[in-house]
């Protein structure tokens, strides 16, 4: 249960073998791996750049992430979230949701990255092939994914 944000690359597969080691109380492990596409808007992306501050970032997707595990009686979790500048094809974002049923696991990956996408504090610059910049401001669709978890959970 675990949130971490970082430049480095991450590795999926290593990341799940070892939030599940030893664990017998895991009947469902769920994964999601973001990645930077290459292109938004219908022009070519040559990169990506987060930017956050560190404590208000960590704070809020410490926040989320045990609202997660609570609201999904999740038996485990992890977030990871990549910040600099990235290119297209590389990996962002990385959700795992333990839990012992499916249902709970899935709806909680949904649950972090409907949050995620709309609402952590990261500031997102994107630099196009034909060497303009644009911020990227939050889309609706992104809202009105998360506006679906308004009413309570009843995944556990």
């Amino acid at each position: 249960m675990s949130v971490r944000v970082q430049r480095e690359a991450f590795d999926a597969a290593a990341e799940v073998e070892a939030l599940v080691a030893g664990r017998v109380d895991v009947g469902a492990v769920v994964t999601f791996t973001g990645l930077v596409r290459g292109e938004a808007g219908g022009r070519a992306l040559s990169s990506l750049t987060l930017e956050h501050y560190p404590e208000m970032t960590e704070a809020e997707l410490n926040r989320i992430e045990a609202e997660a595990r609570d609201r999904f009686g999740l038996a485990g979790s992890l977030v990871v979230h990549r910040y600099g500048e990235l290119r297209p094809g590389d990996p962002i974002v990385l959700v795992v949701t333990l839990s012992p049923h499916r249902q709970a696991a899935f709806a909680a990956a949904e649950f972090l990255m409907d949050y995620l996408k709309s609402r952590a504090p990261f500031w997102k610059k994107e630099s196009f092939a034909d060497g303009t910049e644009a911020w990227v401001d939050a889309r609706e669709t992104d809202g009105a994914a998360l506006a679906r978890w308004a009413a309570p959970a009843t995944q556990k």
